[in-house]
């Protein structure tokens, strides 16, 4: 029978099934066990195994035969020839991604681009057109089930089209894959086959069907041109997704359809790549719009569009003005109006304008302008709105804060974040109107369908480099996709086992999936990604750093989350998702998700003259505008009706959908791209298989593997494998499925591996590869029983043959017995007579032959001795050069004791290093417990910091109490009134000084201002030589690359031999520079251990310091308790006055009268007492508003103490971090020392830029340090001036207050103790910083001194090992040849890295000069508060704790050195042994030589006898063979004794190797062993001489400290005279102070009543200058808008010219034209209107323009200032260059140098190539060897590099301890002598106290004096008037005497209180 041939289409869609039933293919795969191994170009390759070692697999390749040996794990099973092109890859009885990829592969290359794999139809793009979807290829698949036509979208539509008109379930398609793979195409092609399928049944409908039909297929073009790109791998890539619902009736007509969209990418309008385009729609309007409408849109060429990033980009094989039109048809058939179709055009055509919009920044602000508004003029045209409400809109919005509106200055920056989100907005809202209409002309009956079938177009899921939110939400619907698709998946295939009565338990393979998606979605407990994202929107000072930090805190411990290894930004997470682990970046989320627009604008477009803007702007209240942002910061909760976040719309979007398509019946189908290149015929397989990862193929056949997906009908699998049970099945019919299971008991199958159902029997994946296997087996045995039978009837016939030839010879047989029977004939007997006489004359002949073969043997034995001599020659050459080479082997042995040198001295570095790494370990462990201990003393310090605020407020209370009594004291106010004067006077001058305080502080601040300028300018050129710098690399870069470029060029044009010398000169100075730089990389690290150490020294000091200052405040403490219990006496002395005063008073009120002027006193003495009682009123609230400030004060203090112990635990842990990252280094080190010693030849050349860079830096650091040095000189004057001030008040505070001399006694006793205490203190300080000093000298000697010591045995050991190579290198010269471009790459590796390096270097330089100023300063501050003698103390531990170790270090060496006695002893031992086998081999080779002399001997003798027998001929015959006989013999005995003495030689050879290598090793290991003792003899007397010196230097020490202790004592005494004169000051001007004080808090008080009042002012002077904005901000457009108000002004005058002329026609008309007055009136009216409104403006416009010419004035002002600038920039730039030129000079010279020294090389070396040459291959082993120790030291190279930096991080980290101790310690130090003010205010108080109750005390003693003089006067008058003149004369001396006696009485009791009264004070 003839096969059909295949028409064109059916090529694209059946397989060839004669390939796949070839029985050459099945006995291909069955022979040669073919198999997938992983290959690096084409994904698997296929192999055949040959060979199994374990777990490792010898393999042979199909194609090129190469054997392989691959692991077992990485082989992959190959389905047999049957599954090859198999259309349902479920069917594969290997389900592994290599079948997968081979079966796409095989189909791909033969045309067949759809594939189903269970449910999914895999879609391959074939990037060309193909005959496969004609109306013939439509009506093949139309009603035909899956399995009856090969794959096809139509296949697809065709089944869910049907299955919806019969289940009537929805239905619906998912079209996942790439950008580029073909999903739209495919919508397209399902669109198509449903409009012809579901129109082919109408007949006789009305056209509006098809019109329906023809609108369907239409909306594509127009969503295309508004939604579509062109992308880097797709010409016409959809920016969003899609899902086309087609609702159907009962009948299965399409009634309907509707659109919905997800996720536009509408940032596309903004910007695109290089090569890619914004969307269709623009190019299509500028390359197709004509005409007025052109005019009409403002349109413009390409290349004015910013938007337009790369201008215009041709899309191949597509016409820009040719499909405009094609979308304008398609717009008509949808029933776009023209209108609509202007206003559309108008949108796009402000999108692109609005990219025109420029802002430029203002001098000296950060306010936004536009200079020029034409762009704005045209959006403003195109919109309908406003230009200048536009403009306000975007530079100055008006925000809600509160209840105020407040207009808001916009930066450069957010005016261009408004203009692109109003242009992503706007577009966004033309795409959604745009939908709706199509929905809208699609849906025009507005019936519900019967049914649906839905089409979902979108982005599969895709890794990127760059993963930002819309990645996240496209990965996120994936998910959902894929959970739906393994639930539908597995509910089909679970279905299928019930119906086929298997047992099985439900697996849902969706709740995999379900831990990421809850991730992702999750509302709370906790809360998911979204959720999270819309919680962080809502606060007010949130971040994406926030967002990702809370993430990863609630989220942390979650399966599917992680945060990446190494940080590059801090805005990164990744989340595992089925197709792989994605690494998100945050940056900006927030914005995208919050999605912020300008409301002031939205608000004027929604009120815009155009109808369409309005309807497109309809809800603009739900923008995320500017007040919603500033609501946000005032209150953290929503509030219903407020904004929703992007994450929020597309969940809930996306829940919709997902609802949808829960409720249809999914068909999956899953677009490739085969490769990026978009070519025919091609495919990627990495590509292919990362795509069938993401887009769930391969999820899917892992779920398949989980079930039995490989399934076959009784009848098809007893037909194929009844060969494997041919006994088991009886003769007759039996049922298909009992036969099945006698086939299956019969084989003997694990029952896991298969189900048997009711029609089919179902397997594991696998299962039938071994049927398989097993049924080819036995085809096999079939076959070799066939083949048996047939060779048995071959040799059946050539028996026969064999037969017949016997026949034959048994008739010859005949004949010849025939012959015999002649014999008897005579003539037969007569020639058997004749024949012995012809036998004789034959003797002679053979005798002739027998002596002519023994000359043959003479001539061979000559033979063998010439060869035997020959022989003997060869060897003694061979033992030459054994010789020869046993000398090689030696020096090799010597090189390679030297090698174990080398490790023995890297292993004790080793342990030099471990065991500073404990040390530092112990440091930290010891830094801990210090800090412990600083937390306990924290504590303590705040205990009793709160005891000390108690005492303070005990002492406040008695203070008042006093004051209190005080007041009852106090008589007179005339001293009162005499003090306030003196105040005034006082008050005047502060306030003059206040004054000139004020200026100063003008004069700073303007100063300050000054200096921040010059910093930002300083600033500003830093950035620009940073640019220079950068450019100048890349520079220097390109020409790095050009130079290597030319030296391969150069390489290629020498010959080979010149190239191998040039190198091996090279590698020799690579060597030497590489030494070198290891040596000061080592002193480097030292360096860096020894500032490390130096840094912990001085935290130990810091800590201690603040030890001494707790005990100080002990002390101070201790003074306060003294100072309280004086206190107490006082207030006891006080009581005791008090009670006397009170009776004073009694008895004084008990003596005087109740006269008229008594009361007077009294009512004025009451009226003093309330005077003085409101005055003390006063003073105490002034003292309460005291306290309360150092409560204040006291409290700040606190707050900073925590703060400081919080930091301390930051930096606790940083330096745990850095000890573990010590510890890792440290096991590095030892590893990397090795390979540096070769890995530094390019290095040197980057050393050289390197340090031109450095001198650049270091010039600007010089140039810092000047301005720094400036700026301090700056602060030293202010500070001498601000001294100055201070000095001035004091001076005018002491003039007021004089001390009484009783209480300044006492208080200057007390102030000595504490001052003595201070300058103990200080001395303290003074010694422990001397100490510490002469410590830190004494140790950085000590360092140096070692580190001198080991760089010298280092550069010893360097020289010797240099020496060796150097003699190494020459033999090694050859060796270099086959390596060289290995070495080349390893260069250019290296010159990477060091480029890298480069880059690292520059940045920790700027970081390195930042710690250097850090460094300085912390030096100076630390000199000034060191420690005392306990830093000695720890000294003297540490050298005993040295001392220790060293004596650990002579015992551990010690015991080496027995070590090494004891080897020696067993090498000796060995030896011996070894020379007496050596003797006794010699003596057994003396007796063989001797057997074999007598050997010789013999044979010589047996020789001669053997001559004789030949001389002597009898029985010659015999003779002959006797002596053949001998020979033979003697030649086998010749052999035996040759090859004895071979062997014989052989073991003396070796006995004498053995012997040399012995002695050779005794004589390395003797060498070794000396050396080893000389350097530890050394090692141990240096340290012996470093610790004699060490205690030398303390003695000397402890001796100055001595002389300087003595001096100290002399120093302190003169220093206490001192500080007593400077007490009696100090308080004579402290009681100044505080009366300054209470003025100076007045004077606040009018200060902030001044306040207020200018904030008024202030607040007057904003709302006029809001008014004025808007012509300020006019002016700020400089000439341009100049230029426009000018045009503006000249048009109003045209205007008003013109409004005049009518005003004089009109009134013309008026004169003439009575009838129609009154309307010509109102016109008349309203024209006179316009004019006095135009007069006004220009008037205004005039205003303007003088505001306009200021402010040119200015800008011109400016313009001069920026010119100098540029003049300074390109003077610098000018500098720069003339470096740059200078470098390229040095680069030029030093290539010329190189290239004279390549000639020289050249001309050395070429005589010796040629001797070179015969070492080549003895060599190229050792280059192998010494090119991986290159490579590892360039390993090693790298990671000392990082440590190096780790270093210098944990050095940065110890200084900014430093510097917070030393805060602390500061912070501290300002808290006790704040302390000591109040103490020192408090006593001041108590003193003035004291005073006022003494001038209380005078003023009593006065009044009673006044009171005495008064009653005696009182008296006498008494006595005038009582008695008469005469009798009173008489009378008078008696009651004058009496009078006298009663005033004496008096007198005397006033005496006695007065006595009383100086007799407590005297008490006190």
């Amino acid at each position: 029978m003839s096969k059909k041939a295949p028409t064109e289409d059916e090529k694209f869609l059946f397989v060839d099934k004669d390939f796949l039933n070839s029985p050459m293919a099945q006995a291909d795969w069955s022979a040669k066990k073919l198999v997938w191994i992983p290959s690096e170009r084409h994904g698997f390759e296929a192999a055949s195994i040959k060979e199994e070692h374990g777990d490792e697999v010898l393999v042979e390749l199909a194609d090129s035969a190469k054997k392989v040996t691959v692991n077992k794990d990485d082989i992959q099973k190959m389905n047999p020839p049957k599954f090859s092109k198999v259309e349902d890859m479920a069917e594969l009885t290997c389900l592994n991604e290599a079948s997968v990829l081979h079966n796409i592969r095989e189909r791909y290359f033969s045309g067949l681009i759809y594939t189903y794999s269970g449910l999914f139809c895999v879609v391959v793009n074939p990037y060309k057109m193909l005959p496969i979807y004609s109306e013939k290829i439509i009506e093949m698949y139309k009603g035909k089930k899956r399995h009856e036509v090969p794959p096809h979208i139509y296949s697809i539509a065709d089944n869910a089209y049907r299955n919806m008109m019969q289940d009537r379930e929805d239905q619906s398609i998912l079209c996942t894959g790439e950008s580029g793979a073909g999903k739209t195409e495919n919508t397209k092609k399902v669109i198509q086959y449903l409009a012809v399928v579901a129109s082919s049944h109408k007949g006789k409908k009305d056209s509006s069907a098809g019109e329906l039909e023809k609108q369907l297929l239409q909306a594509n073009p127009i969503l295309e041109a508004f939604g579509n790109a062109k992308t880097i791998k797709n010409d016409n890539s959809s920016r969003f997704g899609k899902f086309i619902r087609i609702n159907f009736e009962v009948t299965g007509y399409i009634v309907g359809a509707n659109i919905e969209t997800y996720l536009l990418e509408k940032s596309r309008c903004i910007r695109q790549a290089k090569t890619e385009r914004a969307f269709h729609i623009f190019y299509y309007m500028i390359a197709g719009v004509k005409g007025k409408l052109r005019e009409e849109l403002l349109l413009e060429p390409f290349s004015n569009y910013r938007f337009l990033s790369a201008g215009h980009v041709q899309v191949t094989g597509q016409e820009d003005d040719a499909m405009y039109e094609e979308t304008m048809e398609a717009m008509t058939i949808m029933g776009f109006t023209d209108e609509e179709r202007i206003d559309m055009m108008k949108v796009c055509s402000t999108v692109m304008q609005l990219g025109n919009i420029e802002f430029k920044k203002e001098r000296n602000q950060e306010q936004a302008t536009m200079p020029d508004n034409t762009a704005a003029q045209k959006v403003c045209h195109l919109q309908g709105i406003n230009v200048t409400d536009f403009t306000r809109a975007i530079l100055t919005p008006r925000i809600k804060v509160g209840r105020e509106v407040v207009q808001k200055a916009q930066t450069k920056e957010q005016a261009d974040f408004a203009v692109e989100a109003l242009a992503k907005a706007v577009f966004e809202r033309l795409f959604r109107w745009i939908l709706g209409r199509v929905n809208k002309a699609l849906d025009k009956t507005k019936r519900q369908g019967a049914s649906f079938l839905g089409i979902l177009d979108i982005a599969g899921f895709e890794i990127f480099e760059d993963n930002s939110f819309e990645q996240l939400c496209i990965n996120y619907t994936n998910e959902k996709l894929q959970q739906l698709f393994n639930h539908t998946m597995f509910i089909l295939e679970q279905e299928e086992y019930q119906r086929e009565g298997i047992e099985w338990n439900f697996i849902d393979f969706g709740l995999d999936l379900q831990p990421c998606i809850e991730l992702i979605e999750r509302p709370n407990n906790p809360p998911g990604v979204l959720a999270l994202l819309d919680e962080e929107c809502w606060f007010p000072k949130a971040t994406d750093v926030s967002f990702v930090e809370k993430l990863s805190s609630t989220q942390g411990s979650h399966v599917k989350f992680a945060k990446p290894k190494q940080l590059k930004d801090k805005t990164e997470f990744s989340l595992f998702h089925y197709a792989g682990r994605v690494d998100y970046n945050a940056t900006s989320w927030l914005t995208k998700n919050m999605d912020p627009l300008n409301d002031n604008v939205t608000s004027l477009l929604n009120n815009s003259s155009s109808q369409f803007m309005q309807d497109l702007w309809k809800d603009g209240d739900r923008v995320v505008g500017l007040d919603t942002l500033a609501k946000m910061t005032d209150s953290s909760k929503t509030k219903k009706g407020m904004f929703r976040t992007v994450g929020q719309l597309y969940k809930e979007s996306l829940a919709k959908l997902m609802t949808t398509l829960h409720n249809t019946q999914p068909n999956f189908v899953r677009c490739i791209i085969p490769n990026h290149e978009k070519r025919a015929g091609k495919l990627d397989a990495f590509l292919v298989l990362e795509q069938l990862r993401c887009n769930g193929v391969l999820e899917g056949i892992r779920i398949c593997r989980q079930g039995f997906p490989n399934r076959i009908l009784f009848q098809e699998f007893r037909q194929r494998y009844e060969i494997l049970a041919a006994g088991s099945i009886p003769k007759g019919f039996m049922d298909g499925k009992q036969a099945c299971c006698l086939m299956i008991k019969h084989v003997d199958l694990d029952p896991n591996l298969y189900r048997i159902g009711q029609s089919k029997i179902f397997f594991r994946t696998g299962v039938l590869a071994q049927l398989e296997e097993e049924r080819d087996l036995k085809i096999t045995v079939v076959i070799i029983a066939f083949q048996s039978r047939a060779r048995g009837f071959l040799a059946r016939k050539a028996f026969a043959k064999r037969q017949q030839q016997l026949t034959a010879m048994k008739v010859i047989q005949r004949n010849c017995a025939a012959y015999l029977k002649l014999r008897n004939w005579q003539w037969w007997r007569l020639f058997t007579k004749v024949k012995p006489l012809l036998q004789v004359t034959r003797q002679e002949e053979e005798m002739g032959l027998k002596e002519e073969e023994l000359m043959k043997a003479k001539e061979i034995a000559i033979k063998t001795e010439v060869e035997l001599k020959e022989i003997t020659l060869k060897h003694t050459s061979v033992l030459e050069e054994r010789n020869a080479l046993q000398e090689q082997l030696q020096a090799e042995t010597e090189l390679y004791a030297e090698a174990e040198e080398m490790r023995v001295r890297l292993a004790s570095k080793k342990q030099e290093l471990e065991e500073i790494l404990h040390e530092m370990e112990a440091r930290l462990d010891e830094e801990e417990e210090r800090a412990q201990t600083l937390l306990v003393d924290k504590k303590k310090m705040q205990q009793q910091m709160q005891e000390l605020e108690e005492h303070l407020e005990e002492e406040e209370d008695a203070r008042q109490k006093l004051q209190l009594e005080k007041v009852t004291s106090e008589g007179k106010v005339k001293k009162l009134e005499d003090d306030i004067l003196v105040m005034e006077d006082h008050n005047n001058k502060l306030q003059k000084e206040r004054k000139l305080m004020e200026e100063r502080i003008a004069d700073f601040s303007s100063n300050l201002a000054e200096e921040e300028e010059k910093s930002k300018n300083l600033t500003k050129l830093k950035n620009k030589h940073e640019s220079m710098i950068s450019e100048l690399e890349v520079r220097l870069k390109k020409e790095e690359k050009g130079r290597q470029e030319l030296d391969k060029a150069k390489r290629k044009l020498e010959a080979e031999s010149n190239d191998m010398q040039e190198q091996i000169a090279d590698l020799q100075s690579q060597i030497a520079d590489l030494k070198a730089q290891l040596a000061k990389k080592e002193e480097e690290l030292q360096n860096a251990l020894a500032r490390l150490e130096d840094e912990t020294a001085q935290k130990n000091n810091a800590l201690k310091k603040i030890r001494e200052l707790e005990g100080h405040i002990s002390d101070l403490q201790e003074d306060l308790d003294s100072e309280r219990a004086a206190r107490n006496k006082a207030e006891k002395i006080k009581r005791d006055l008090g009670e006397e005063l009170e009776a004073l008073k009694s008895e004084l009120e008990d003596t005087l009268d109740s006269t008229a002027t008594q009361q007077e006193l009294r009512a004025k003495r009451e009226q003093e007492v309330n005077l003085l009682k409101k005055a003390i009123d006063d003073e105490n609230r002034t003292h309460e508003a005291q306290t309360q400030e150092m409560r204040q004060k006291h409290t700040q203090a606190v707050e900073e103490l925590t703060d400081q112990l919080e930091q301390s635990k930051r930096v606790k842990s940083n330096l745990e971090k850095a000890k573990q990252a010590l510890e890792k280094e440290t096991s590095d080190l030892t590893i990397e020392v090795r390979s540096l010693t070769q890995a530094k030849q390019d290095g040197e050349h980057k050393r050289k830029k390197l340090e031109g860079q450095v001198t650049d830096l270091q010039s600007r650091f010089t140039d810092s340090e000047k301005q720094k040095a400036e700026l301090g000189d700056r602060c030293s004057k202010i500070t001498i001036e601000l001294e100055s001030v201070t000095n001035l008040l004091n001076e005018a505070e002491g003039k007021n207050i004089k001390l009484s001399k009783d209480v300044s006694s006492f208080s200057a006793q007390l102030q000595d103790s504490q001052e003595l205490l201070a300058e103990e203190t200080r001395q303290k300080l003074q010694f422990s910083t001397k100490l510490r000093q002469a410590e830190d000298d004494k140790n950085n000697l000590q360092e140096q001194l070692e580190e001198e010591m080991e760089a010298k045995r280092n550069v010893e050991r360097h020289v010797s090992t240099l020496n060796i190579q150097l003699s190494d290198s020459k033999k090694k010269l050859d060796e270099m040849t086959g390596n060289i471009e290995q070495l080349e790459e390893g260069k250019k590796r290296m010159q990477r890295d060091l480029e890298a390096a480069n880059t690292q270097f520059e940045e920790k330089a700027s970081a390195y000069d930042k710690l250097e100023k850090t460094k300085n300063r912390l030096q100076q501050e630390l000199e000034d508060t060191l420690m005392d003698l306990d830093n000695q103390r720890q000294n003297v531990s540490n050298l005993e704790k040295k001392q220790k170790k060293f004596d650990q270090m002579l015992a551990e060496e010690k015991s080496i050195s027995s070590k090494y006695a004891d080897e020696r002893d067993r090498a000796e031992a060995e030896a011996r042994e070894k020379e007496t086998k050596a003797l006794s081999l010699a003596r057994a080779l003396d007796e063989a030589q001797g057997s074999r002399e007598e050997l010789d001997r013999a044979n010589k003798s047996l020789k001669m006898e053997m001559e004789d027998l030949i001389s002597s001929k009898d029985d010659v015959g015999k003779n002959v063979h006797e002596l053949e006989k001998s020979k033979r013999g003697l030649e086998a005995q010749v052999d035996e004794m040759k090859t004895q003495l071979e062997e014989l030689e052989d073991e003396l050879q070796a006995a004498e190797d053995a012997k040399l290598r012995l002695e050779v090793n005794m004589q390395a290991l003797k060498a070794q062993f000396d050396r080893d003792l000389q350097g530890r003899d050394e090692m141990g007397e240096e340290k012996k001489r470093q610790l004699v010196k060490q205690v030398r230097e303390l003695e000397t020490e402890l001796e100055d400290e001595r002389k300087q202790r003595a001096l100290a004592t002399a120093a302190k005494k003169k220093l206490e005279t001192d500080i007593k004169d400077m007490e009696g000051q100090i308080e004579t001007a402290s009681k100044g102070r505080d009366e300054a004080i209470k003025q100076l808090r007045k004077l606040q008080a009018q200060m902030k009543d001044y306040q207020r009042e200018l904030e008024d002012a202030h607040a007057a002077r904003e709302e006029v200058l809001t008014t004025a904005k808007e012509s300020e901000k006019k002016a700020k457009g400089l000439e341009a808008e100049l230029m426009q108000i000018q045009e503006e002004l000249a048009a109003a005058e045209r205007g008003r010219k013109q409004a005049e002329a009518e005003r004089d026609e009109l009134s013309d008309e008026l004169a003439s034209n009575t009838s129609g007055k009154s309307s010509l009136a109102d016109e008349k009216r309203r024209l006179e209107a316009k004019i006095s409104q135009l007069e006004e403006e220009l008037e205004e416009e005039q205003s303007n323009m003088e505001i306009l010419n200021d402010r040119l004035r200015k800008s011109t002002q400016q313009t001069d200032q920026l010119t100098n600038e540029l003049q300074t920039e390109r003077s610098t730039s000018q500098k720069n260059e003339s470096a740059r030129q200078q470098m390229e000079r040095q680069n030029k010279d030093l290539k010329s140098k190189l290239q004279e020294m390549e000639n020289q090389v050249k001309s050395k070396f070429k005589s010796s190539i040629t001797s070179l040459e015969a070492k080549v291959a003895q060599l190229e082993e050792q280059l192998e060897q010494e090119n991986r120790e290159k490579q590892a030291s360039a390993k090693t190279v790298r990671q000392k590099d990082k440590k190096l930096k780790d270093l210098i991080m944990q050095v940065e980290d110890e200084r900014k301890q430093a510097e917070q101790y030393k805060d602390q310690a500061e912070k501290s130090n300002t808290r006790v002598k704040q302390l000591k003010r109040q103490l020192e205010e408090s006593e001041e108080e108590s003193q003035r106290a004291t005073a006022a109750r003494r001038k209380l005390q005078r003023e009593l003693d006065e009044a009673t004096e006044a009171s005495d003089a008064m009653s005696r006067e009182v008296n006498s008058l008494k006595t005038k008037l009582r008695r008469g003149t005469e009798p009173s004369f008489g009378s008078t001396p008696r009651r004058t005497g009496g009078g006298r006696r009663v005033v004496e009485d008096a007198s005397e009791e006033e005496v006695d209180s007065q006595s009383d009264f100086n007799g407590t004070k005297s008490a006190e």
